[in-house]
């Protein structure tokens, strides 16, 4: 096989971006679509069209002084100036030879790989456990997931090499390097994890409720129920929450919004946050984001003991502060949802003052605040803090086929019959 003693291109390619270029014999018609594993599983494909992306066909003159063509004369310049001539012998222009090289754009390669990755890249999913209270024990309600993260330099190197020595012989699997990132919560770690019997508790009382608001109270239920929340971690419930729609099993039901109250997937969501926020109270949690109602709702008396939520906001936030790791457990009692905290009790003492109400307006709006006060075993107060809450009046938020308030007194209405509308609706 003949030996290339010295490449010389055209000089435009020297103006080009500097780039890794490989000598191949270039064929789109024997490429094939490449699978992308992880352990064997297909996750991507790379395609004709993506390669493509990445690789550019350019024209350059190779010099071999064992080649000799009397009638292929190729001089080794694009513009054939006389001091172009000058530096090129005669010998030179009769002994090189035409060929097609493959310029590899590296990062083209890399927004591909960052791409897929963005994809492929999954969180660690933890156990979800269920504490025993009959036996103080913890069982497993549903298995960990370890997560990963795609190695992208190392895909980026073995896709330029696989290109470097022939793009013909692109592979028709190619198994992708990965790093696994382990769960924190498993099965087999669950009794160290300081979990040994109930240290909070919250209530709540759904009674009246429709059955597309219990059913949405079920399922939202459902993705609180096993939660492990590690120390210092701060709880974040829309987050856990995830979509709220008809592909994830809720159903239309009343909601606070624009407003107004009317039907929207996930009516009745707010009772599980309401019941989560109660039991982080009274656990001695450390709350850092919470929002009351718009206006006073009967599901959650006492009025001023409520959290509203919205994905992915409002929120409801608070923060793991004691030294073990918090297991929830989420319980259907008849038409009481209950959220019970498991963990091991630090000494901490909880006290909550309230709801007081504060203000309240015959339209039935309101104001109201509650303190929550936590003592370490040592006395000292940790936290102290106030829950105010400023509710307007259910009129302001219609419900459908409610006649909309009047903001003007009619032509053909008297003064008093203005006046006594007007103290009906709080106005």
């Amino acid at each position: 096989m003949t030996t290339l003693k010295t490449l010389i291109l055209y000089s435009i390619f020297t103006t080009l971006v500097p780039s890794v270029v490989f000598a191949t014999n270039f064929s789109d018609n024997n490429l094939t679509v490449t699978n992308l594993t992880i352990d064997g599983k297909i996750k991507e494909h790379l395609t004709l069209s993506d390669i493509t992306t990445f690789t550019h066909k350019l024209p350059v003159l190779l010099y071999d002084k064992d080649y000799t063509s009397e009638i292929e004369k190729n001089l080794p310049c694009i513009n054939k100036t006389e001091p172009c001539l000058l530096t090129s012998s005669t010998r030179q222009s009769f002994t090189s030879r035409k060929e097609t090289f493959t310029n590899v754009d590296s990062s083209a390669i890399e927004t591909f790989v960052d791409d897929i990755a963005r994809k492929i890249n999954t969180a660690p999913t933890n156990a979800k456990l269920h504490f025993d209270t009959a036996t103080n024990t913890i069982t497993e309600l549903s298995p960990h997931n370890d997560g990963i993260t795609l190695d992208t330099q190392k895909t980026i190197s073995d896709i330029t090499e696989i290109l470097k020595n022939d793009i013909t012989r692109f592979p028709k699997t190619l198994e992708l390097p990965y790093k696994k990132i382990p769960a924190t919560v498993t099965s087999k770690n669950a009794k160290e994890l300081g979990i040994t019997e109930l240290i909070g508790q919250g209530i709540s009382d759904f009674t009246g409720s429709t059955k597309s608001r219990i059913h949405n109270i079920t399922t939202a239920s459902k993705r609180f129920n096993g939660l492990v929340i590690a120390p210092n971690e701060e709880f974040s419930f829309t987050s856990i929450l995830g979509p709220v729609d008809g592909e994830h099993g809720y159903k239309e039901e009343l909601v606070i919004k624009d407003n107004e109250t009317k039907p929207e997937f996930g009516g009745g969501i707010c009772q599980v946050s309401t019941t989560a926020f109660r039991g982080a109270i009274f656990t001695g949690l450390k709350i850092t984001q919470r929002h009351n109602h718009s206006y006073p709702v009967h599901y959650y008396l006492p009025t001023g003991f409520d959290a509203t939520v919205y994905v992915p906001s409002p929120d409801l936030r608070f923060i793991n502060n004691t030294p073990n790791y918090i297991l929830i457990n989420v319980e259907m009692n008849g038409h009481k949802l209950i959220f019970n905290y498991y963990g091991t009790k630090d000494g901490r003492t909880v006290t909550m003052d309230g709801p007081h109400v504060t203000d309240r307006q015959p339209d039935g709006s309101m104001k109201t605040y509650f303190t929550q006060t936590v003592t370490d075993k040592a006395g000292n107060v940790i936290i102290d803090d106030v829950f105010k809450s400023n509710y307007k009046s259910p009129k302001d938020y219609p419900h459908p086929g409610d006649v909309a308030k009047l903001t003007k007194k009619p032509d053909n209405w008297s003064k008093t019959q203005w006046k006594k509308y007007k103290a009906e609706n709080g106005m």
